[in-house]
Formats: structure tokens, sequence, C-alpha cells
């Protein structure tokens, strides 16, 4: 089922106790100089896409919020951004909209980094007035880490910026897009996790390729991979969170 597809009258019958609302969110934001600024958004809205299309009995699928929190890459231009606060606020009236007209499941489903936090903030401002619903929220990426992790051939084995994973992605999703002659790849790069600590640094100060990893090691045949290992996922999740006992 997808929300902006159906009138108010079918959307009043669907089932509010059984039925898992999904909110893709991602960003539009500069990913080096091979992919497009849509990248976080064209693959978070086909994952999401594709799981409703596995479960459209109880999946209802909200439009993709294509504004991210993409602060950390306003020094390399060509990103739009929403101050933290700002998306924050945005992603609880989203969510008090679903639950206040008696939806009692809504999962967040991101394809941006910098979206995590300011999510996980988000429902923790929705639970106490909505004590007797299932949040969730989660990456798209996140229930396949291992699967995705056997694909990647780069010393990499993990979801980076218009690295070897996106850039499959995008080669298998919008092939026509990528800008071939620019993919290479993006050379040392600082980790924002040190120690076990979180160190704040934007994106200029850990790359100045805009970019980590191994994109010449991208390929549209390990993107489709890449994205069946993602779709199903999330389908796994999506069942988990249907199966929950929903809070007394």
């Amino acid at each position: 089922m997808k929300f902006a597809e159906m009138t108010s009258g079918r959307l009043a019958q669907v089932d509010r106790e059984t039925t898992l609302v999904m909110l893709p969110i991602a960003a539009v934001e500069q990913h080096g100089p091979h992919l497009p600024t849509g990248t976080d958004t064209f693959i978070c809205q086909a994952v999401a896409e594709a799981v409703e299309r596995e479960r459209p009995a109880d999946v209802l699928l909200l439009p993709t919020l294509w504004l991210g929190a993409s602060s950390h890459h306003v020094r390399f231009g060509a990103t739009l951004t929403a101050e933290l606060s700002t998306y924050v606020t945005t992603l609880v009236e989203i969510g008090a909209s679903i639950l206040g007209d008696g939806f009692r499941r809504l999962m967040f489903v991101n394809g941006h980094g910098g979206n995590i936090d300011p999510m996980r903030v988000a429902l923790r401002e929705l639970q106490p007035e909505y004590p007797d619903t299932i949040l969730a929220a989660g990456c798209y990426w996140s229930p396949a880490d291992a699967a995705i992790a056997d694909l990647l051939e780069g010393d990499d084995k993990f979801v980076g910026h218009a690295c070897e994973f996106e850039t499959s992605l995008v080669m298998h999703l919008r092939p026509e897009l990528v800008n071939v002659d620019q993919v290479g790849d993006a050379g040392p790069w600082l980790a924002d996790q040190v120690e076990g600590l979180f160190v704040c640094r934007d994106m200029h100060q850990r790359t100045r390729a805009g970019a980590t990893g191994r994109a010449d090691l991208a390929s549209a045949e390990k993107g489709r991979r890449l994205f069946d290992a993602a779709v199903g996922g999330v389908v796994r999740a999506v069942q988990v969170m249907i199966d929950e006992p929903l809070p007394e």
C-alpha cells in the first residue's frame, strides 16, 4: 500500500493495529565527483518500494523524505540540508500525523548516516506521547550487514560515502547518472569512530575527495546483489516489527 496513491476513504479502512507504516528518510547532498546528489534518496526509496512490493498487504509506504541532516557536507557545496532541530521536529510531526490517526506501528527506514542521531531523538520524543505503539528506526543496510561485508571486495566492509557499496547500487539502479570517468579510489580518509569514541568531524575534514573507499571496485552486478541483500534484510525486519506484540 502506498499512502500517496490512496484516497482518504481507502486509508480509513486500513487496519491500524497490524499495519506497519514505513517512512523512508534520505538526503540530497554531494557524493564525490562520480555520483549524483540524490544517491541516498534514489537507493533508499528503491529499497522501500521493493519491500512494499513484497508486503503490500501489511506495509503502508509513506512518500520518501528526501531532505536530510547534511550540514557536515555543506563545505563541499551541492548539498541541501535541514538544521538538526528542524529535522527532528519534521520527523516528530510526520510521526505524530500517523500515530494520531490511530496507526500503532511506525518504522523509519534511513538511507543517510547523518540522519541516524536525529531519527532516534525523534522517536524518543514521540514515545512518551504514544506509549501504546511500536516505534522503530534503522538504516536499510543494517539488517544485511554480514551479507554486505561478504560482497564488498575493498578493505572497507561497511557502508561509507560514494563508496564501493553506494556506487555499485547506483550503477544497478540508475547507471545513466554515474560519471564513470570519475570513479576511482577515494584514498585515505578519517573514521568518525576511534577507540569506541565518536569524533565529530565534517566530511571535508574526513576526506578531501568528498567520498570514501574503493568506488573503483563497484559494478552493476555487485549492486544487484547488494540491493537484493538490503531488501531481504528490511523485509525480515518488517516481519519482526509486525510480529512484535503491541504494548499494553
